[in-house]
């Protein structure tokens, strides 16, 4: 009959000079290790208990010394569990009480971070670890590493040196958005680009749609999900304006009127209203009138009215009545699609003057680009020499990679720039005009071919770079007029 095992020190199996000790310990005195990266799911489910009750624990689990003399499982805790579970009852069920095999790494006493990442490598291939758990092991063991080790353990993740910060980002998402976001195989850079912004109506589904166009092209480009990322950023920083205005409403105690529905409202803009000896009414005169209050414009600007001027003593502007028209309809509808053009031309700027930088930063500019540089630089075109009389430098430090673009002295760069690098800085120089020449957000609307070939430039390029950059929606429609005649 089998008894019951008390907890004993550990028995050594086999201890190579370089190799982790390998003891059979007791269950009992395992307990889960603080470090390890599975935080739900944790306890052994019937199938796993069953099966150490007919065959024990087949798989050494992994473990540190800890000073009470227990040992911490930073991989295993599961199947240590089950076997203590399973000599809990042993006796009872005529079994043999058995010990586990286990590693002992004495060396990562002391090396927390260094712990969860084994733990999660261990983990995060096998079912049911949590997107969640993924997450909050890849922040806290990177975040707790050496600088060497942080190194590897990003190579062997397969992530980027800002994971940590990334993985942090990402688990502001809900259970389901991380499980959707995985499943339409976001990497962590995408998912934590999705948490920033996530609120913006239909975020999470155009981030996916663009993800697709981008996967469906099969080059491992990113060059609509930049795009599509840049609008939803400048949506939410729309958005953000909105609130703000509407709180520096409130903290002046100005009320701010709903949008007029169908009904009849007897609020009215102040362009509208007199005094009572029929002088004109400005915020400035009107503000300590009980019916002073103000709606929102297009740009988020107040437009001030009077919520009820005739209880107020105001008079109306005579003025014919006129109703609203189809042209009047047809206006406010262009307008509309003025404004959104306009924001996502300054959205378009972020994702194109990127890439600029990621060609400038190249050990070899491409060939179109140099020529293109190279040209500019010989004819010198009014857009340029308009440039150049404005020294602005802030734009072609950021394309060459200096810190602290706003106060460069790219004088000191010029004699730190290697000869081989001369063409890149040329173009970088260029693109800086360029990109000046286009800075207003109503570009679109009238682009000239000069600046169509800029453009056209960088979306051949982006297209060669296995589609790393793509001409947003609003520069497609601006440089169609521009683009070469196939059909001819």
């Amino acid at each position: 009959m089998a008894t019951a095992l008390s907890t004993q020190p550990a028995e050594p199996v086999t201890h190579g000079e370089d190799a982790p000790q390998i003891v059979m310990l007791d269950p009992a005195q395992v307990v889960r290790d603080e470090q390890n990266a599975r935080e739900t799911d944790t306890a052994p489910d019937e199938e796993l208990i069953a099966s150490v009750k007919e065959i024990g624990v087949e798989e050494t689990i992994s473990v540190r010394p800890r000073p009470d003399g227990t040992y911490g499982a930073f991989k295993g805790w599961r199947r240590a569990q089950a076997q203590k579970v399973a000599n809990d009852s042993a006796e009872q069920d005529g079994r043999p009480v058995r010990r586990i095999k286990a590693h002992v790494r004495e060396d990562l006493v002391g090396r927390d971070g260094w712990t969860r990442f084994l733990s999660l490598v261990e983990n995060k291939h096998r079912e049911g670890m949590s997107e969640r758990d993924i997450l909050k092991s890849q922040e806290l063991s990177l975040i707790e590493m050496s600088d060497i080790e942080r190194r590897q353990a990003t190579r062997a993740l397969g992530v980027g040196r800002h994971a940590a910060k990334q993985a942090k980002a990402a688990q502001k998402l809900d259970d389901a958005t991380l499980r959707r976001a995985t499943a339409g195989g976001m990497d962590l850079e995408q998912t934590a680009q999705l948490a920033e912004v996530e609120h913006v109506h239909q975020a999470e589904h155009r981030l996916l749609r663009a993800l697709k166009r981008d996967h469906e092209e099969g080059n491992g480009g990113r060059g609509h999900w930049d795009q599509e990322l840049a609008l939803l950023k400048a949506e939410r920083a729309d958005a953000e304006a909105r609130t703000k205005a509407e709180e520096d409403l409130k903290k002046a105690d100005i009320p701010l009127l709903a949008y007029p529905g169908w009904g009849k409202t007897v609020s009215r803009p102040l362009t509208e209203l007199t005094t009572g000896l029929g002088n004109p009414l400005t915020g400035e005169n009107h503000k300590d009138c009980p019916g002073h209050s103000a709606r929102l414009d297009d740009e988020h600007q107040p437009v001030w009215h009077c919520s009820n001027p005739a209880e107020h003593g105001h008079k109306v502007r005579p003025q014919p009545k006129q109703p609203r028209t189809e042209e009047d309809e047809r206006r406010a509808e262009e307008r509309r699609k003025v404004i959104a053009r306009n924001r996502a031309w300054k959205a378009a700027a972020g994702p194109r003057q990127d890439f600029v930088a990621r060609l400038v930063r190249r050990r070899a500019l491409p060939d179109a680009a140099r020529v293109f540089a190279q040209e500019v630089l010989l004819t010198v075109p009014d857009f340029y020499s308009a440039w150049t009389d404005k020294h602005e430098s802030e734009t072609v430090a950021r394309f060459l990679g200096i810190k602290d673009p706003e106060h460069a002295d790219l004088t000191e760069a010029a004699v730190q720039l290697p000869k081989a690098r001369v063409v890149n800085a040329l173009f970088a120089h260029v693109a800086a005009a360029c990109e000046h020449d286009i800075r207003e957000p109503k570009t679109w609307s009238n682009l000239t071919a000069r600046q169509a070939r800029y453009l056209l430039l960088l979306e051949a390029l982006g297209q060669d770079d296995n589609g790393s950059y793509r001409l947003s929606e609003v520069e497609n429609e601006a440089v169609s007029a521009h683009r070469p005649d196939t059909a001819a």
